[in-house]
């Protein structure tokens, strides 16, 4: 999908399909009320809006939608109406589902371009939501409706819509804010749209290789640093918790680091880390088959973590990133690691592993550990880590666990600005007993109760230099049932981050 932003005179402007929206009047009018470009437009069409509104066939319910063609007086070959609600009820996520439904409608018209004109005023809930903020999110709920995923489809696949072009309407030029916040957007659709494809693709397909491989063309596209550890550097390094869990498969690890440099060279980077099991049977400690084949997105993280660095870097963001990504199988065989045994991790830790399906936290520390090395100014590691934190959190907020207060802050507003939310839950030191071994330094799981919790617990023993955040994403990464697939999540939220650290400096 193409898209572009510029101001346009709504009745004039030759479109395919020119969006609108429609406010639902007051229960005492019973008429709709319309946003600039819609009174407009209905001006322009000798009030054939409004007489619809009379006849009671446009209401300005939320979510509604009325195509019209061949309108008098206005250019655009067809007019969607969208209802946006009341006026006074207009909040953000109306405005997000506004959008959804005019992408949905959209989808099944025969127009190969479109105008959506914003709607006018600020947002019901919020006064903070500028043009910038409004903008920025049309695009990416109109690129989420039309992201699509077809690539092992055979040919006679047909698209079932033919939308080619998107413009984002104005009713004055943009300014350079509503411009930078535009094409900040688009980038970071670029992104979601690499880690949703990545997320989506099978794990014969997308094996810890393909991602170095991924890794690798990005870094030729955008002129990015590379580096790509093989068994041999991880086992020179130590690295023996991450090697314990490939031990059961064919497939050779990826310690994969992308360098992008966007800011001063003494500035300190951000460092991504992204968790990057390519599939996750359980090992030994099997998983039930059903819906085993929901663990090919068990690499999110890093598809996360290559999605925010390729945004940051089409953008060409002013903040320094290491993208981090340890990526591997866990699978069962004779050589797999068993529960009860014993494995070194990079710091030097000793680790009990009691159930060989918490593998995520292993592949992590050493990542940790190993950042440490880039002098990093915050790390923000990312994984589907915990089916704890679906059942504490759902599939509306990501899991926010920090050893860093201020950090913390930051995210949280990130995630407010990008609308990819997330929920702090605690790190105390309370939680760490349940971590304890009678053999070893830790054991790698602390039992059902506040799984999600001493995981991270578990992850923050190995960050005592940093000023680190956690971000569990195991409820908000992928969709199951008829929607199955990668939501890209949570890319805009880690792309916002960084942006907001550079726009500091």
């Amino acid at each position: 999908m193409k898209f572009s932003i510029r101001n346009v005179i709504p009745e004039r402007v030759k479109t395919g399909c020119l969006v609108l929206g429609v406010f639902r009047g007051s229960a005492k009018s019973g008429l709709p009320d319309f946003p600039e470009a819609t009174r407009r437009v209905d001006q322009a069409a000798a009030g054939r809006l409004r007489k619809l509104a009379t006849a009671g066939d446009l209401s300005g319910r939320k979510s509604s939608t009325l195509v019209l063609h061949g309108v008098t007086g206005v250019s655009a070959t067809r007019v969607l109406l969208v209802g946006l609600g009341a006026r006074a009820e207009f909040t953000e996520n109306a405005y997000r589902e506004s959008l959804r439904a005019a992408a949905a409608a959209t989808k099944d018209l025969g127009a190969t371009d479109a105008v959506v004109c914003i709607p006018d005023g600020e947002l019901a809930e919020s006064t903070s939501r500028k043009l910038a903020w409004r903008v920025r999110h049309a695009v990416f709920m109109l690129g989420d409706a039309f992201y699509r995923f077809e690539g092992l489809k055979s040919r006679n696949a047909a698209h079932p819509w033919k939308l080619q072009e998107l413009t984002i309407g104005l009713s004055s030029r943009p300014d350079s804010a509503t411009q930078k916040a535009f094409d900040a957007a688009v980038a970071t659709l670029g992104g979601v749209s690499l880690a949703r494809t990545l997320g989506n693709l099978p794990a014969n397909v997308c094996t810890p290789t393909y991602l170095a491989d991924e890794a690798r063309k990005l870094a030729r596209q955008f002129k990015i640093g590379i580096e790509v550890l093989e068994r041999r550097d991880m086992e020179k390094l130590g690295m023996g918790a991450l090697l314990a869990v490939t031990r059961g498969t064919a497939e050779p690890p990826k310690l994969i680091v992308l360098k992008y440099q966007g800011g001063s060279k003494d500035a300190r980077p951000v460092v991504l880390i992204g968790k990057g099991i390519t599939f996750d049977t359980g090992g030994i400690s099997l998983k039930p088959s059903a819906e085993m084949d929901e663990m090919k997105f068990d690499m999110s993280g890093a598809a996360s973590v290559l999605g925010a660095v390729r945004a940051l870097a089409a953008m060409k963001a002013t903040v320094n990133v290491i993208g981090l990504i340890p990526a591997c199988e866990n699978m069962p065989s004779g050589t797999a690691i068993k529960p009860g045994d014993i494995v070194k991790s990079m710091s030097g830790q000793t680790v009990e592993i009691l159930n060989t399906d918490a593998e995520g936290r292993l592949i992590l520390c050493d990542a940790l550990t190993y950042c440490e090395r880039f002098n990093p100014d915050i790390v923000v590691d990312v994984a589907t880590l915990t089916g704890a934190c679906v059942i504490a959190l759902g599939h509306v907020a990501s899991g926010l666990f920090s050893n860093h207060q201020p950090l913390a802050n930051e995210i949280m507003g990130a995630a407010d600005e990008a609308w990819d939310r997330v929920w702090q839950l605690p790190l105390w030191e309370d939680y760490q007993d349940g971590l304890r071994s009678n053999f070893a330094d830790m054991a790698n799981v602390g039992g059902r109760p506040a799984g999600s919790i001493t995981a991270a617990c578990y992850l923050a023993r190995f960050t005592r230099k940093l000023r680190w955040a956690h971000l569990d994403i195991a409820g908000t990464a992928w969709k199951s049932g008829r929607e199955k697939g990668s939501t890209g999540r949570p890319v805009p939220l880690l792309v916002q981050l960084a942006l907001a650290r550079a726009d500091r400096r």
